[in-house]
């Protein structure tokens, strides 16, 4: 009984220390089009995104890193230090806002709203690809009138 006990008390204990480990690794949670700040304590000399077509990285100085979600996905987040040894190797999960957004289907088809509180009809990867397109197209002719407008090129 003692040994089935210590043996009971030792397997929690591995399953303590596993889940302390995978709390620390747990991914960096960014949102499609926003911005999240990271500080680096040490000073970043370089930051590099393993796939800038999930998030991008910008430094706005040598302890504050921005990362901007692009895509759905995971990739990672290497800040290098004056010696370019790496000071921070993050996991990075890039994924949709559900906060004021409806998905409105038609069979497999898709399309998103965003409702803050009026619904307007948004771009979101993964839509059906002709709302997607009529929705780009709208926002890009808008964006190119208004820096006409504003007496841009």
């Amino acid at each position: 009984m003692r040994k089935q006990l210590n043996t009971l008390i030792y397997l929690f204990a591995i399953c303590v220390a596993s889940s302390a480990t995978m709390a620390d690794e747990a991914p960096v949670l960014v949102t499609v089009d926003r911005a999240k700040i990271f500080q680096v304590k040490d000073g970043a000399a370089a930051v590099i995104v393993g796939n800038p077509f999930i998030a991008d990285v910008a430094m706005v100085d040598q302890n504050t890193v921005v990362i901007t979600g692009k895509s759905y996905g995971t990739t990672n987040l290497v800040i290098l230090d004056q010696d370019n040894k790496p000071i921070v190797d993050e996991l990075i999960q890039v994924r949709a806002s559900d906060q004021g957004v409806v998905s409105v289907y038609r069979n497999a088809a898709r399309a998103t709203l965003s409702c803050s509180p009026i619904c307007e009809p948004t771009l979101r990867l993964g839509d059906e690809n002709e709302t997607f397109q009529n929705a780009a197209a709208q926002a890009t002719s808008r964006n190119e009138l208004a820096e006409q407008a504003a007496g841009g090129q």
